[in-house]
Parts: C-alpha cells; structure tokens; sequence
C-alpha cells in the first residue's frame, strides 16, 4: 500500500487489556489492539493515533482534512482572492465514497469532498483538484468562466493529464 490513504481499520478489544494500545498493519489493513473498557471516542482518537504513528513510522504524510482546508485556503488566495467569501467553502473533506470521480462540490451547502484516492497523488495534483472544487462555488457549471478560474492555475494542463493517465490505467472514465 503506497501513500497516506486512509486504511481499512480493524478494531480488537481486549479484556485483558488494561492500558496499553497497539497497532500493525496486516495487508492491506491496519489492525488497532485496545482495551475493551475504552469508550467510542476513546477508540476514534487511538485510532487516528496509532495510524499517525504507523504512517510517521513508515516516513509517510498524514493526509487530514485540516490539512486538505489549509490547502483550500492556500489556493483561494494565490487564484481567486478577488471572489473573497464567495470563493470560501464551509468544508474540505477527504471522502472514501468517491469512486467515479475525484472530488465534488455542493455550491448550496458549500462542501468539497475530496477522493482519498488523491491522498497518495503528488501535491500538485491534489491541489489542481481542489482548485477545480473551490471554482465550482463561483461557476456552478463547467463554462468558459468555470474553466478561465481553473486554468489560472499554472499546472491545471499537466495535473489533467495526469489524472486521465491514471483513469485510463484503471479502466475508468474521467469525470469532472
């Protein structure tokens, strides 16, 4: 498994646990060992714990949200600062439910949802994606001002390339 995509989890509980927590990859999944008295979100932040520690121990990037909005924020002012709040979303997200396509955006709610099949593509990729989101909360169409806010940036050309290469190599079609 390459990259930072989140992993299937496997969480054991143990009884006779006490207060250590544990984790190793198994495969393709990451299998968390923890005492069977902690809480739900007791198991959600050990959860997350232990994956940072297993993807920092592995030398790769941890891949959150909070990143993916500073991102976000990051693009809005190099490439559409002058739409100010308009430009702005109320979330960024990374989603696993995104299969046919790499992200999407509800201009009425003004969500992003980011494919995590990204998390493991260059940065420069990533960001051409949610370049292509944050214009879809100004031009909710795929027009020619839709596609002048994404083409501002400078590797909008080569980021589609890549992308279709990579459809192309799993069969898939590309949807904007």
């Amino acid at each position: 498994m390459a990259g930072a995509r989140k992993p299937v989890v496997e969480v054991r509980r143990s009884q006779r646990r006490r207060r250590t927590v544990s984790a190793y990859r198994d495969g393709e999944r990451v299998v968390v060992l923890i005492p069977d008295q902690f809480s739900r979100a007791e198991e959600t932040e050990w959860v997350d714990r232990m994956l940072a520690r297993l993807a920092a121990r592995e030398g790769r990037p941890v891949r959150t949200d909070a990143e993916l909005l500073q991102r976000a924020a990051r693009l809005i002012d190099l490439y559409l600062a002058e739409h100010g709040p308009a430009a702005v979303p109320a979330s960024v997200r990374w989603v696993t439910n995104q299969n046919g396509r790499w992200g999407s955006c509800t201009p009425a709610d003004r969500t992003i949802r980011i494919s995590h099949r990204l998390q493991d593509m260059p940065d420069w990729v990533i960001d051409y994606v949610l370049l292509h989101e944050l214009a879809h909360l100004i031009v909710p169409s795929h027009n020619a001002s839709f596609w002048s806010l994404v083409c501002r940036y400078p590797k909008a050309e080569r980021a589609r390339g890549y992308l279709e290469g990579v459809a192309s190599m799993a069969g898939v079609p590309l949807t904007d």
